[in-house]
C-alpha cells in the first residue's frame, strides 16, 4: 500500500511484527534512515529531499511502536534484535540487496546493531548524536541505577517501569514534547548551573526541569503538531518500551561483546549534546571500535536534535560520506 504526497511516497510494508510505515523519496542506492526517541520518520524531513537530489533512494521508517508502524503489546517485543529484523524487512520489501543505514539517537544504536548483526545487508552505517559503544560491562540497569547519587534518578531508569513515564507524558503530550525537545536543543537548553534535565528528583518528574514557554528554533508549531498528533494517537508505551529492553539486549548480544563495526562509517555529534560529552571515551575509541570510520564530526553550538538543528551541515556531511562509499 502506498500514498504519494508531493515528491514523497508513504508506504506500508510487511515486517516481523506486522506493518512498517515508511516514507521514500528519490532513486538510486538505498539509504535507510532510522529515528530516535521521541520522534518519527518526520525527523528526517530535511534529509529526504537532499539525499534524493544527490541521487539516492532515501527511506525514512517509523520504528516499531511509533507512528503508523505496528505496536506489539508485549514489552519484550521491542528488543534490539527485533528492530534489526524490521530494518532488514524494509530493505527486502523494497527489493534492494543492501542499504546504507543512518540513525539518530536510539536510531543510531539500531543502525549500529544492524551493521553489526547483519553486515551482509547493511554495507555502511552513519551515526548521529550517539556514538557506537560495543556491548560489554555490567548489566545496563545496574549502571544506570548507580547514576544520580541517591538524590536523583537517571531518565533511563525512570523510563524502566511500564506506565510510570506514560502517566507523566500522556495527559499533555504536546506540552511535554515541547519541553523535552527544548531541554536538549542548543538554543533553549537549561544553563549549565540549572538542574540537569536528564535526571528526575526523587518524587518528581522529568518535566519539572524542562524549559517553559519557548520552542527551539528548529521546531515550528506545525512541526510540533506533527509529533504530538502521532503520540496522542499511539500513546508513548511503544516508544518507551525500547528503554525497557536494555537488559534483554545485553543478554541477546553477548556473542558480540566488544565487537567492532568494520563497514565504512560516519559519526556526527553536537558539541552541546550530553550524548557527545558523556560518551567522549567512546568517540576516542573509534579507531578500534569503528575501524572503517570515514569521518567523525562534532558540530559546535549544536544540541541533540542534530539533523533538525543543523540540516544543511548534516546533509552535506551525509552526501559527502555516501559519495565516498564503494559502488
Amino acid at each position: 500500500m502506498s500514498q504519494r504526497t508531493a515528491d514523497r511516497t508513504h508506504r506500508l510494508v510487511s515486517g516481523p511484527a506486522g506493518r512498517i510505515h515508511l516514507v521514500e523519496q528519490g532513486s538510486g542506492p538505498l539509504v535507510l534512515l532510522v529515528h530516535g526517541f521521541p520522534e518519527s520518520w518526520y525527523s528526517w524531513r530535511h534529509q529526504l529531499p537532499a539525499l534524493a537530489a544527490a541521487g539516492y533512494r532515501a527511506v525514512a521508517m517509523d520504528v516499531r511502536g511509533y507512528g503508523r508502524s505496528s505496536r506489539p503489546p508485549a514489552v519484550a517485543g521491542y528488543r534490539m534484535l527485533d528492530l534489526v529484523e524490521d530494518a532488514v524487512a524494509v530493505v527486502e520489501a523494497l527489493g534492494e540487496p543492501s542499504a546504507a543505514v543512518v540513525g539518530h539517537d536510539w536510531g543510531a544504536t539500531i543502525a549500529a546493531n544492524c551493521a553489526l548483526v547483519r553486515p551482509e545487508v547493511f554495507r555502511a552505517v552513519g551515526l548521529l548524536s550517539v556514538p557506537y559503544v560495543p556491548r560489554g560491562g555490567p548489566r545496563p540497569s545496574e549502571v544506570f541505577g548507580r547514576l544520580g547519587g541517591g538524590e536523583e534518578e537517571f531518565y533511563v531508569s525512570y523510563f524502566q517501569e511500564p506506565g510510570r513515564a506514560e502517566a507523566e507524558v500522556e495527559p499533555d503530550v504536546r506540552g511535554w514534547l515541547a519541553g523535552f525537545y527544548a531541554a536538549l536543543s542548543a538554543d533553549t537548553m537549561p544553563a549549565p548551573s540549572a538542574p540537569d534535565p536528564h535526571f528526575v528528583s526523587r518524587g518528581g518528574t522529568l518535566r519539572d526541569r524542562f524549559p517553559v514557554g519557548r520552542l527551539p528554533g528548529w521546531l515550528g508549531e506545525d512541526d510540533l503538531d506533527v509529533y504530538a498528533g502521532e503520540f496522542e494517537r499511539t500513546g508513548l508505551s511503544g516508544a518507551l518500551n525500547r528503554y525497557r529492553n536494555m537488559d534483554r539486549d545485553w543478554e541477546d548480544l553477548a556473542a558480540f561483546d566488544g565487537a567492532p563495526i568494520t563497514q565504512p562509517s560516519l559519526f556526527v555529534g553536537g558539541g552541546q549534546d550530553a550524548s557527545t560529552t558523556w560518551l567522549a571515551d567512546a568517540i576516542s575509541a573509534f579507531p578500534v571500535t569503528l575501524p572503517g570510520l570515514v569521518g567523525s564530526h562534532v558540530l559546535d553550538g549544536c544540541g541533540h536534535w542534530i539533523q533538525q538543528e543543523r540540516p544543511e551541515e548534516v546533509n552535506r556531511l551525509l552526501t559527502d560520506w555516501l559519495a565516498s562509499l564503494p559502488s
